[in-house]
């Protein structure tokens, strides 16, 4: 059992930057891929980024390629989003995920999930 806990979420202008956290329990961290998703007002949950187990690898969705940057921390059990030049259609509500198999975008692959923490981007 694996229990995320996001945090750094908050309202930001058009082209500012954000830093979220997910901090895990358990002391199996390091066996899990981890991925962020996002669910706008309306829509539904779609995947940002995902990082593997060894933090080796990464994977983004388009729309962010270039602006997030997904890493990890084993030792600490954490894994961060950074999140520069921020855009309206950036404004979600963002959970953080752990999948005990391959890195993936696909959000049924993913096992555990946080309660999420909402970024808000004002133009």
């Amino acid at each position: 059992q694996v229990q995320l806990v996001e945090s750094g979420g908050g309202l930001v202008q058009a082209g500012g930057s954000l830093r979220l956290s997910c901090t895990a329990s358990g002391r199996t961290f390091s066996s899990y891929v981890m991925g962020w998703f996002r669910q706008a007002p309306g829509k539904e949950r779609e995947f940002v980024a995902a990082i593997s187990r060894s933090g080796g690898s990464t994977y983004y969705a388009d729309s962010v390629k270039g602006r997030f940057t997904i890493s990890k921390n084993n030792a600490k059990n954490e894994v961060y989003l950074q999140m520069n030049s921020l855009k309206p259609e950036d404004t979600a509500v963002y959970y953080c995920a752990a999948s005990s198999r391959f890195i993936t975008s696909m959000r049924d692959d993913y096992d555990y999930w946080g309660q999420g923490t909402q970024v808000t981007v004002s133009s």
